[in-house]
């Protein structure tokens, strides 16, 4: 199974979201961290190397693409898979994603925790 000693980051500052995807990916198999902010998100992305990013756009300190770009910018997290979860669903703002390295995008309300958890098991399988 893809999931076994994977480790995934979620980043999201509205908590219930946030234990609702943790709770979601413990049951599949994946060791989780949380981040309730872009800045905390950046720091435990820094010293926890997970294996996929779930990455929230508006937090407070830092939004999604500023992490997200900074994340690209280090080359420890060229291939780690990272994939934008918001509920922005502008034509835009999917542009502006995937132009500064998301490997996917998903608008939270259109997708249950496990259709995240799913796509997100395509998205490792892939980087395989």
């Amino acid at each position: 199974m893809v999931a076994e000693n994977m480790k995934v980051l979620v980043v999201e500052d509205e908590k219930m979201l946030a234990e609702m995807y943790a709770t979601k990916f413990t049951m599949e198999g994946f060791s989780v961290e949380k981040a309730n902010d872009g800045s905390d998100g950046l720091a435990k992305a820094k010293a926890t190397q997970p294996d996929v990013i779930l990455l929230d756009i508006i937090m407070p300190k830092l939004d999604g693409f500023a992490v997200l770009k900074e994340l690209r910018r280090d080359a420890k997290f060229k291939q780690t898979p990272i994939i934008l979860l918001t509920n922005l669903g502008q034509d835009d703002d999917i542009k502006k994603g995937k132009e500064l390295g998301a490997d996917d995008y998903f608008v939270k309300s259109n997708h249950t925790p496990a259709d995240v958890v799913s796509k997100v098991k395509a998205v490792l399988a892939k980087k395989r």
